[in-house]
């Protein structure tokens, strides 16, 4: 185990991999503070869901993009709850399969499938720059999205490349922690008495900045360090006026963000100031 963080208090506002990326810190010496800020729940309503899965089964498209690899949990959550789990794979292993970044290329491969066409930058905006390079006149695009995000861009980038595009949002974001343990985290923050913040997901940032207002957020991130996990998460926190100085490099997950701490903050404690 390495001393590299010894000491050091580090926010972590994590929701799925709370206590996987809390025990990787905690291993180089961290002092984790957990601040889970919000759940991921069940839509609402399934039937829109399921009935976008029997269209799917019944007359499956050409291609199926998946943003998020919760969506395609929750989605096949919802087609085993319906009786259909067999069919959905079968048809979801005979169309292309598209993702915008690793975790929904994980969650394929877990169900022994894998992605056709990876988005060359995990990002929305990646995906539509990959996809500009395929002729998409007549296909038929099933797009399973996420919550708080439209993705009017990706949705009217496919009406206009001539494709058809049919989207479904199968989960929701539910607030999770009470307002008085996040009002000591950012009392914390402002207090200048955490050495780095962690952000893995858009939500947690929208749910301090809910709480906080924005020009309370942007003087409590302007109090530390803070780390994002990628550029969708590094541009919602610069957007809140935080200042990003660890991000890894071109792998947008746990380990390699862990990593891109270590040597960010070993380069600190050596002088460097990267």
């Amino acid at each position: 185990m390495s001393e590299t963080l010894a000491g050091r208090r580090v926010m972590v506002p994590e929701t799925r991999e709370l206590e996987v990326l809390a025990r990787m810190l905690e291993r180089h010496g961290a002092v984790a503070l957990r601040c889970p800020l919000v759940a991921i729940v069940d839509a609402a309503d399934p039937a829109p869901i399921e009935a976008w899965l029997r269209r799917f089964i019944a007359t499956p498209p050409d291609d199926l993009i998946l943003l998020t690899g919760e969506g395609l949990s929750r989605l096949l959550g919802v087609a085993q709850r319906g009786g259909i789990e067999a069919e959905f794979r079968a048809a979801l292993a005979g169309v292309r399969r598209i993702v915008r970044g690793p975790k929904p290329q994980a969650r394929l491969r877990a169900i022994g499938l894998s992605a056709d066409i990876s988005a060359a930058e995990p990002t929305t905006a990646g995906v539509i720059a990959t996809l500009s390079a395929q002729d998409l006149t007549g296909r038929r695009v099933a797009v399973q999205l996420y919550p708080d995000n439209p993705n009017d861009a990706l949705l009217d980038f496919l009406a206009r490349a001539g494709a058809t595009p049919d989207a479904i949002l199968p989960y929701a974001y539910a607030t999770k922690e009470d307002d008085a343990r996040v009002e000591a985290m950012l009392a914390e923050l402002e207090a200048g008495r955490i050495d780095l913040a962690v952000f893995t997901s858009t939500p947690q940032v929208k749910r301090l900045a809910a709480l906080a207002g924005a020009e309370r957020l942007r003087a409590a991130l302007g109090r530390t360090r803070i780390a994002a996990v990628g550029p969708l998460v590094g541009q919602a926190l610069e957007a809140a006026g935080g200042v990003v100085s660890v991000m890894p490099e071109d792998s947008f997950h746990m380990k390699p963000m862990v990593n891109a701490i270590l040597a960010a903050m070993g380069a600190a404690e050596a002088g460097d100031p990267a």
